[in-house]
């Protein structure tokens, strides 16, 4: 029977309390072990400093030893041995003078890194003799002379570099055959290869830097050239923009030479394209030059791709008049002329209703190769207007309605404009018999096809456009 007694050598489950308190210590032993290497694998290694100081003999060298050792250092190089060295309690002052402003920081660097100096006070004036200026650049000739018989060896192979890797480069870039074969265009043909030729030069330029070991200096030209490339690049930002059009345009083909175009607001048949421009020569017989960057952006209309065109014109008749009877004898007399092509068929239609007449709208086709579009449009409006008036229609003209007293309006009846008596018997005027076999004439004209061929035949200007190449 529990009698609710607990031994106070003992806790609640058993374990004797000294037992327990080892575990806790052991537990506790135990964390500290794992935890203490970690914190030391993780803490930072101290910096380590790159440049080494210079030791003096004694561990805590005085005054005197640092000035000694300094000196003895300048001692040993030739354009620091005129700088003089105070010491006072670790401070360091340097005076005297150097050829130099390299001279002036050397030996300030060398002070700092003796052992025991706190800092350095620089007094050393530069000397600004011309002998001292211009000693390397006049020194000993004779070693110069040496040093560059030593290398004229590396120099000859550096130049066979140059000159091989230049020549291998213009020997490919003046193969026409094979650029010809691989690229569109002429036009392309002259660009890709003078730009083989001049990556050529490059090439042969770094090779041979590289066979000098002046790599350093190569980097440098090369970036001033980027940099002064980037420069120009912008401040001719246009005529890139346009020799990039003539690019693509040589490449797209939009046209061919003697076919008729309009491009944006400027009209006429092309001549030819060339690097930097469209030359047209417009319908009154004027060259017309259009840059490639505007001809690139804008809507161009070509006539000559379809030799087939329609015409259309607008008649009107009397309100009372029937217009399907009108649009009948119409679309019949376009139909019996010889230059109005069957196929596609002429067409007529009612364009609008106006207050005291109906718009007709008559459409038909010719064929460019053989009808002059404007001479052809002319007659088939004639013919049209004939037809109509010949069939009794009314062709509605302005009407205007004026009121008169009784007696001014018979002297008005009685009386010519002039002032004569009217006689309304007068037989009226005969006309005049005229031939019209040359106005009637609606063959092509071939003027303009004439002066662009002969232009082509006569100018030197290289063309961009090319029969063999596909038309976009």
């Amino acid at each position: 029977m529990y009698s609710g007694r607990v031994n106070p050598h003992t806790n609640l489950t058993g374990i004797p309390a000294a037992l327990t308190g080892w575990l806790r210590a052991g537990l506790l032993f135990l964390c500290l072990a794992l935890t203490v290497p970690a914190a030391l694998a993780q803490a930072p290694e101290p910096p380590v400093d790159p440049t080494p100081a210079i030791q003096t003999p004694p561990p805590q060298a005085s005054d005197a030893e640092i000035k000694t050792r300094i000196t003895d250092i300048f001692a040993e190089i030739d354009s620091l041995r005129r700088v003089t060295v105070e010491v006072n309690h670790g401070v360091v002052t340097l005076g005297g003078d150097v050829s130099s402003s390299a001279a002036d920081a050397r030996a300030e660097e060398l002070a700092l890194r003796v052992n025991g100096v706190v800092t350095v006070e620089n007094q050393i004036e530069r000397r600004l003799a011309v002998e001292d200026s211009t000693g390397g650049l006049f020194g000993d000739s004779s070693s110069r002379l040496q040093k560059l018989y030593r290398a004229l060896p590396l120099y000859g192979v550096s130049l066979a570099v140059f000159l091989v890797i230049a020549l291998l480069g213009h020997l490919i870039a003046s193969w026409r055959a094979f650029w010809r074969l691989i690229l569109p265009n002429p036009f392309l043909v002259e660009l890709v290869s003078g730009a083989f030729r001049i990556v050529a030069l490059l090439v042969a330029l770094v090779m041979a830097m590289n066979v000098l070991g002046a790599t350093t200096l190569m980097g440098t030209i090369l970036g001033g050239a980027g940099v002064i490339g980037l420069a120009i690049g912008f401040s001719v930002r246009d005529t890139l923009e346009n020799y990039i059009s003539s690019i693509m345009l040589s490449v797209r083909q939009p046209f061919r030479a003697n076919e008729h175009v309009v491009i944006d607001d400027h009209e006429g048949k092309v001549i030819r394209l060339t690097s930097r421009s469209t030359i047209l020569m417009t319908l009154d017989g004027n060259h017309l030059r259009i840059p490639n960057t505007i001809v690139f952006k804008a809507v161009i209309l070509n006539y000559t791709r379809n030799p087939e065109r329609r015409f259309e014109f607008d008649l009107g008749v009397d309100a009372a008049d029937d217009p399907v009877a009108a649009m009948q004898l119409g679309l019949d007399r376009l139909k019996s002329m010889p230059f109005v092509l069957n196929d596609p068929e002429p067409e007529a239609f009612i364009q609008t209703v106006g207050d005291s007449n109906i718009v007709l709208r008559f459409m038909g086709w010719v064929n460019q190769t053989e009808t002059n579009f404007a001479k052809g449009r002319g007659l088939a409006i004639a013919a049209t207007k004939d037809a109509l008036e010949e069939g009794g229609f009314t062709l509605p003209e302005p009407i205007y309605r004026v009121r008169f007293d009784s007696g001014v309006e018979d002297a008005l009846k009685s009386t010519k404009p002039d002032g004569r008596a009217a006689n309304p018997l007068e037989p009226p005027r005969p006309k005049p018999t005229v031939d019209t076999r040359e106005a009637a004439d609606v063959a092509a004209d071939n003027t303009i096809d004439e002066k662009v061929a002969a232009e082509r035949a006569s100018s030197k200007e290289p063309d961009l456009l090319d029969e063999q190449s596909p038309v976009e």
